[in-house]
């Protein structure tokens, strides 16, 4: 991990759920300065999740920031201030490759919101998988007010909230609230901040009651989705549906399905 006294660290712990896996939670810990992130943070992000994917028992990722006022409040501007055309491209294509790490990691990422997500913050929001907000969250592309457009994974803004939506976002550097940003469809879910915790539990408790395969199988479609015509998304998705049928998996769900809709029955002509 990033040594404290350097500025921004990267927490990394596993939580053993038994026979359903492994779910991950990365914090972000730089709380006295909204959490924002430098080159060297953004590179051990990048690695850190890129080394979580070779893990086979792991179920989901959980990301956050640490304290109440951020989860990340974005770039560092001091770092960003001595670029030049030279050292511009490889910042963020570091950048890039940390938001798009977290799109190829096989299990869902959970964005856990609270406090501010702002620049980078919001780029790397948008790259996860779901995102639960806390009333309290802030949501904003502030970079053309410091010289700079919106790029790399802003490009997934309007996926989520159309292009209307992306360009006052991106042109107008305004901030949005929670309630706003889950209405726009920015955030899947808004809760008290008081709750946000039981809520990303009762998320994590939904994907490990799936089929750990099946789920993989899934977020890499999704992806797959994104970025191919409808035609050949629709045939990617029929070899993917013939794949799952590799594994016991399906077999496994379905007679498990079928035994308790049986079970159920049973119990209501007993009535």
């Amino acid at each position: 991990m990033t040594d404290a006294t350097s500025g921004p660290r990267l927490e990394l712990s596993i939580l053993e759920r038994g026979e359903a896996g492994r779910v991950a939670r990365l914090v972000v810990d730089h709380p006295g300065k909204l959490n924002i992130v430098n080159r060297p943070l953004i590179d051990e992000l990048a690695t850190t999740v890129e080394g979580l994917a070779g893990d086979e028992r792991l179920r989901a990722l959980v990301l956050t920031g640490a304290g109440e006022r951020a989860f990340i409040g974005g770039a560092d501007i001091r770092d960003m201030a001595t670029l030049d055309r030279d050292s511009a491209a490889p910042f963020i294509t570091a950048l890039h490759r940390a938001c798009d790490a977290l799109r190829k990691l096989p299990v869902p990422v959970i964005a856990r919101i609270h406090g501010y997500a702002l620049g980078a913050g919001l780029e790397i929001a948008a790259a996860c998988d779901l995102r639960i907000a806390s009333e309290h969250a802030r949501f904003g592309m502030p970079e053309v007010r410091v010289g700079i457009p919106s790029v790399i994974e802003a490009a997934l803004l309007p996926s989520l909230i159309g292009w209307g939506r992306t360009r006052r976002l991106l042109l107008t550097a305004e901030t949005i609230d929670a309630r706003e940003a889950e209405r726009w469809g920015l955030v899947e879910w808004c809760v008290p901040a008081a709750q946000l915790d039981a809520a990303v539990g009762e998320l994590l408790d939904a994907v490990l009651a799936c089929g750990p395969k099946a789920i993989r199988l899934q977020k890499r479609l999704i992806r797959d989705w994104e970025e191919l015509p409808m035609s050949q998304a629709i045939e990617r998705g029929i070899a993917t549906f013939a794949e799952a049928f590799l594994s016991e998996e399906p077999r496994q769900k379905m007679d498990a399905f079928l035994g308790a809709a049986a079970a159920r029955r049973k119990a209501r002509s007993r009535r």
